[in-house]
C-alpha cells in the first residue's frame, strides 16, 4: 500500500493515480453518497481542484482506497476561494452558510482538507491503517506546505478517526445531514508537540 501526494507539477510522474483518484471520489460521494456533483467520463471533480490544491491518495496496485484534497486558505480562482469560505459566503447551494461557528479564515497558515473518504472496498480489518495513512500524510504534506492548521468539511466522524490515531480535531460547526450523509467542520492543530 502507498500513499501519494499529487499536485499539477507531479502528477505527470504518477501515470493514471489522479484520474483514479477522481474516480474513486465519483463513487463515494456521487455513487454511494447520492451527491449532486459535477462529473464527467467517471470521474467526479469541482471548481476547487485547481493548481493551488494537493491531492493525497492512498492506493494499492491502480486502486484508490482512500483520498483527500488539501487547499490553502488563501485561494482564489474568479469568485471562489475555498470550499469551506464559499459555503459561508452562501455560494454554494447545497451546503447551508451557518456551517461554521466562525468566519473562515483566509491565512497562509491554514489549509483547507475536503473531499475525504475512504472507499467501501476496503475491509473493515484494513480500515484503521488506511485512515491512519492518509491522516498522517495529510498531516506531513500540510506542514510541508507551511500549514500550522487545517481545517476540514468532512464526515462528522472525523474527529473520532483522527482520535483512534492519537490526534485531535476541535469541531468548529454543528453536526449537519447532506444528502444522508453526516458532516461537520473540525480544526486540526498542527503543532508538532501534538502529533
Amino acid at each position: 500500500m502507498l500513499t501519494t501526494t499529487l499536485s499539477f507539477q507531479n502528477m505527470h510522474q504518477h501515470g493514471d493515480l489522479f484520474v483514479n483518484l477522481l474516480r474513486a471520489r465519483r463513487k463515494s460521494f456521487i455513487v454511494r453518497n447520492n451527491w449532486r456533483l459535477p462529473e464527467a467520463e467517471g470521474m467526479e471533480f469541482d471548481q476547487y481542484d485547481t493548481p493551488a490544491s494537493r491531492w493525497i491518495a492512498v492506493h494499492e496496485n491502480g486502486e484508490v482506497l482512500a483520498g483527500v484534497r488539501l487547499t490553502p486558505t488563501t485561494a482564489r480562482v474568479g469568485m471562489y476561494t475555498y470550499m469551506i469560505r464559499d459555503a459561508q459566503r452562501g455560494m454554494l447551494e447545497s451546503i447551508p452558510s451557518d456551517l461554521m461557528n466562525f468566519e473562515a479564515p483566509v491565512d497562509p497558515k491554514i489549509w483547507e482538507a475536503s473531499r475525504i473518504f475512504v472507499s467501501n472496498n476496503v475491509p473493515a480489518k484494513l480500515r484503521k491503517k488506511v485512515q491512519g495513512d492518509l491522516m498522517y500524510e495529510m498531516i506531513r504534506t500540510a506542514r510541508s506546505l507551511g500549514a500550522q492548521k487545517i481545517i476540514a468539511f468532512g464526515p462528522a466522524v472525523w474527529p473520532r478517526w483522527i482520535g483512534r490515531l492519537g490526534l485531535k480535531a476541535t469541531p468548529a460547526g454543528p453536526v449537519m445531514e447532506l444528502d444522508g450523509v453526516r458532516v461537520q467542520v473540525a480544526v486540526m492543530d498542527l503543532d508538532p508537540r501534538l502529533h
